[in-house]
């Protein structure tokens, strides 16, 4: 798969506006590496009161959009089907330069360890070529009632 736009991600994901991080898949290899777009505009929610007058994208956020695009790959090799990766751990996050509105983060995720119910990754934004913000997380599938 090379790409996939809005609607084929919301099937893989369980987010929605204003938590959906990602805007479109642009390589896949369904096997260990996967690039998404997002597109950072002054429309979005946490503009308002980060910071007022300053805009900048929480370091959070971008760390939720690695794990997003890592939850599409994972969705895509794993065939998860009934289960959502959930969010287990973060290790090793740097934020390395502002996101601002404007900017389109490209979102790089390498699976470093895939089990039948946990996956690692390392993942990094960058914005213009440039290392924005880069961490090594872990999630663990679960059944979607879990999270009920």
């Amino acid at each position: 798969m090379a790409a996939m736009d809005i609607q084929e991600i919301m099937k893989l994901l369980p987010h929605r506006y204003p938590f959906l991080l990602v805007d479109r898949v642009i390589e896949c290899d369904e096997q260990r590496k996967i690039v998404a777009i997002k597109n950072v505009t002054m429309n979005e929610p946490f503009f308002q009161g980060h910071f007022p007058g300053v805009p900048v994208m929480p370091g959070v956020l971008q760390i939720e959009a690695m794990a997003q695009t890592g939850g599409i790959l994972i969705n895509r090799i794993a065939n998860a089907g009934e289960r959502v990766p959930f969010f287990m751990s973060i290790d090793n996050a740097k934020f390395r330069r502002v996101v601002k509105p404007g900017d389109q983060l490209r979102i790089e995720i390498e699976i470093t360890t895939l089990k039948p119910r946990v996956a690692k990754f390392k993942g990094r934004c960058l914005v213009d070529g440039e290392v924005a913000s880069e961490a090594d997380l872990m999630c663990m599938l679960t059944d979607q009632k879990a999270g009920a």
